[in-house]
């Protein structure tokens, strides 16, 4: 039976180990937006036999964004119509006995200056798309809440709070029965991962994928500021063990030199991609969907990071919690 390994590593040590693309990342193009940005895109997704995707829409000078679905045709992204738009942030999805579960980041404001004050994230579900509604909402100030159906049929959480132990932020995980006993303390309690990020880098779960034996394969990013206040955000993957918590290393998996140059929202966000999802293809290769330095977004194709571990004969226990 082989085990997961992993070493905590810096982010400068990841990088020595990443290989660049071959071939730079394409840029995805959007319309019917009034100009404004699209970034932290899901990855694409089928809905009543259409493909949509899901994206960050907002003003280049503004944080005030709306969560727009949007349809494909002839490699331009156009809004559909008949869809809700939601007051959110970084959109992410994923089905759970046949629902889907959908959520981003609520921002709140100072009515009086309009000054940003806190976030939570809010989860909808819904039979279709039409009919989302609102169902649960994370802990005050915690993005990155990622949620997967099990092999089992049970339902693991992925958290990701800021400050513990004088942590940046970490990646906490634990498994409830059902989506019904999601909440914001279910969230809170999930046990941290404390060995994965230095102090002051810091990473979070944006797209979980369940391998055929059980073993979920993580799509997220690691972070950190350099001495000039820069902010460094690179796509990274690891593979986890839901019964034993045994976790593979954390690797870098995508850099934003990977992908055209473009604008930047703000100076320090020049180097910054946030990962938004992955399809996964035949002969080990998958399309990997990112935001950049938050104005536009891309997809380029790499090596597929879950592949080898799919195979691997591993430790289970589908009565644990």
């Amino acid at each position: 039976m082989m085990k997961l390994e992993w070493n905590t590593k810096t982010c400068k040590e990841l990088l020595l180990d990443y290989q660049p693309a071959q071939k730079k990342g394409k840029k995805l193009y959007f319309e019917g937006v009034d100009n404004q940005d699209v970034y932290n895109i899901t990855a694409p997704f089928m809905n009543e036999g259409e493909l949509h995707i899901a994206g960050r829409v907002e003003e280049r000078n503004s944080e005030e964004s709306e969560i727009i679905f949007f349809t494909c045709n002839n490699d331009i992204w156009t809004p559909k119509m008949n869809l809700p738009r939601l007051q959110l942030q970084d959109p992410f999805i994923t089905c759970i006995r046949g629902e889907w579960i959908f959520g981003g980041v609520e921002l709140h404001f100072d009515s009086d200056t309009r000054a940003m004050v806190g976030w939570k994230t809010v989860i909808y579900r819904g039979r279709n798309l039409h009919e989302l509604e609102r169902a649960a909402t994370g802990p005050w100030n915690m993005k990155d809440i990622r949620l997967i159906e099990l092999i089992d049929g049970r339902v693991g959480i992925f958290s990701r709070p800021f400050g513990i132990d004088g942590t940046r932020a970490v990646i906490g995980f634990s498994i409830i029965d059902s989506f019904e006993d999601l909440s914001e303390m279910a969230i809170i309690k999930a046990p941290l991962f404390r060995d994965q990020f230095l102090k002051d880098e810091w990473g979070g779960a944006n797209e979980i994928h369940l391998l055929k034996n059980g073993l979920l394969g993580v799509l997220g990013h690691i972070s950190y500021t350099d001495e000039t206040g820069q902010l460094h955000y690179h796509a990274m993957s690891f593979v986890l063990n839901p019964w034993t918590r045994e976790k593979s290393q954390v690797k870098i998996i995508a850099v934003r030199s990977d992908f055209p140059e473009g604008p930047s929202k703000r100076p320090n966000l020049v180097d910054v991609i946030f990962s938004g999802g992955l399809i996964r293809k035949d002969h080990g290769l998958a399309d990997l969907y990112v935001g950049a330095s938050d104005t536009e977004a891309y997809c380029i194709e790499i090596s597929d990071p879950f592949t080898e571990f799919e195979t691997m004969d591993v430790a289970n226990d589908t009565t644990s919690h």
